[in-house]
Order: structure tokens, then C-alpha cells, then sequence
């Protein structure tokens, strides 16, 4: 595996870095962000992913959550993919913000023309931590995960499939049933098709009812965030986790929206969820 650098920037002493690559499993070249801490000079840190929402790109949370500083702080490092496959070779539906480049939904992708690119499941997964792994200071035994809408139904449902590699798992206004909401319905039926059995494993909800884990839960929801009742619909989560006994910390926040300014205005408590937890393993 090559990578390339494209950009290097010194930050609260740690490295926000920049690097692109091909993936085989995505069939495309791709870019995905790290910052690494000072600690990092010294010993193996704890790995945070990211996962971004609709339209975003891997710069996004880079250059919008303030996160630098905390994961300098606690000593972890952040890898922020992109959030769908790219390049000229790569379908795409120009009319859509909501789907295809920027809307991969961290799905595999079972319909064509999506199947040949659209595997960000695998590519989240199995692929990047091994080239993580492979290129930098970190501990991938130690590995979290947290993410924003789009992102946030990607870092819930990883997680709860693959409750063994994460210690933790945390999230920003998630879709948490993409089954039951307009962007899920889109993104599911053209990415997997029109059988709804196979969208069952792709909906927080879902795994919920079937996977039994202890895994750390941290959910946080802006009270005006305008797509509150249209398409993230906390309340199916937190119904199912009522009835299945799961543990999980779910905060509804008074007066913030959708945007980065929610994000960054808790983003220290997350990190510190998680080092609670990287640290603790």
C-alpha cells in the first residue's frame, strides 16, 4: 500500500495530516485525514474514527469540530474518511445531494452501477484500519468510533456489528433507522434493492433488537436540529433500546441545530467519552 501526503500541518503539537491512496476495495483513489498527538513520538496511541455526514468529505470535521485539541489532550489519534467513493470513473446522481459521491451511506453496495465502487462497509472496516495500522504510531486493539448524521447511522451500525473491535461508540444527531426515514429509503433501496430484508442490517434499530452488547453508548441531539422529526427520529431508538435493556446515554441538547456549531460544542465530551474507554482496554 502507497500512500501519498498532501498536506501537513503542525497543531496544539500534534500533526493533522492529509493523505490519499487507492483502494481495493472501493476501486478508486481515495483521501482520508489523521491527526496524530505529540504522544505518538513516544508510543502506540488509541485510534478514533470518524465518520462524517451528507455531502461532507474527510476536511470537513478536520477543519470544523475543533477536535485538535482534545485528542491532543487525551492522546488519541482521529482518522476522518471520506464519506463515499470518488473520481470521474465513480457513478454519481448529479441531482441529488443525498446520494451517491458524498452520500455512501457505509454501505456494500449489492445493485449496479453502485456495487463496483459503493463499499464503504468494507472499506471502513477491514481495509483502513489495516493501512492505519500499517503507516502510523497507533494501537488498532484499542479502536473507537463516533460519527455525525449520515455518519452517526454508520458509526451505530459498524459498532453494534462489530462490537469486538470498538470500545466504544458515540454519535452527533444520528439517522438511527435508515429504514424509516426519506434519506435512508433512498440510499438503501438503489444501493442494496427493493427487498427490505437486506436493509435490515444497516438500520441502528435493527441490530439493536438482535446484537447483545455492552458496548458504550453516547448519543448526543440538538432540540432544533430541522431534521429532527423528519429524518433521524431518535425516538425509534430510544423505544427499542427501552425494550431490549440497553444501556446507553442519550442527551437531548436545548436550542442547538444540525450543524457543525453542535458538533463542536460538545466535541470535548465525546473524545473524553471514548478515552474513558481506549484507555481503560
Amino acid at each position: 500500500m502507497s500512500l501519498s501526503k498532501i498536506s501537513e500541518n503542525k497543531s496544539f503539537n500534534g500533526l493533522q495530516c492529509r493523505y490519499s491512496h487507492y483502494s481495493d476495495a472501493l476501486n478508486c483513489q481515495m483521501n482520508f485525514s489523521i491527526f496524530l498527538p505529540s504522544k505518538s513520538d513516544r508510543i502506540r496511541v488509541p485510534v478514533l474514527y470518524w465518520l462524517s455526514g451528507l455531502t461532507c468529505s474527510d476536511e470537513n470535521f478536520v477543519q470544523k469540530a475543533g477536535a485538535q485539541q482534545f485528542a491532543e489532550h487525551y492522546g488519541i489519534a482521529i482518522v476522518c474518511p471520506d464519506t463515499s467513493p470518488r473520481g470521474d470513473d465513480v457513478p454519481d446522481d448529479s441531482h441529488a445531494y443525498d446520494f451517491g459521491k458524498g452520500a455512501g451511506f457505509y454501505v456494500n453496495a449489492t445493485q449496479a452501477p453502485w456495487n463496483k465502487h459503493y463499499q464503504m462497509y468494507d472499506y471502513i472496516t477491514k481495509e483502513l484500519p489495516v493501512i492505519i495500522a500499517d503507516n502510523f504510531p497507533v494501537n488498532t486493539s484499542l479502536s473507537s468510533i463516533f460519527g455525525h448524521s449520515m455518519g452517526g447511522h454508520g458509526a451505530l451500525t459498524i459498532a453494534l456489528k462489530n462490537h469486538t473491535q470498538y470500545q466504544s461508540v458515540s454519535a452527533f444527531a444520528p439517522i438511527v433507522s435508515a429504514m424509516n426515514c426519506p434519506w435512508g429509503e433512498k440510499a438503501l433501496s438503489r444501493y442494496l434493492g427493493d427487498d427490505k430484508a437486506n436493509w435490515l442490517d444497516y438500520d441502528a434499530c435493527q441490530l439493536v433488537k438482535k446484537v447483545h452488547t455492552k458496548l458504550p453508548i453516547l448519543i448526543d441531539q440538538g432540540c432544533r436540529d430541522e431534521f429532527l422529526q423528519s429524518q433521524l427520529k431518535p425516538q425509534l431508538l430510544l423505544d427499542v433500546s427501552k425494550d431490549v435493556n440497553l444501556a446507553m446515554t442519550f442527551r437531548m441538547q436545548d436550542g442547538y441545530d444540525h450543524s457543525y456549531f453542535f458538533i463542536s460544542s460538545f466535541m470535548e465530551e465525546h473524545i473524553a467519552f471514548h478515552a474513558r474507554y481506549l484507555y481503560a482496554g
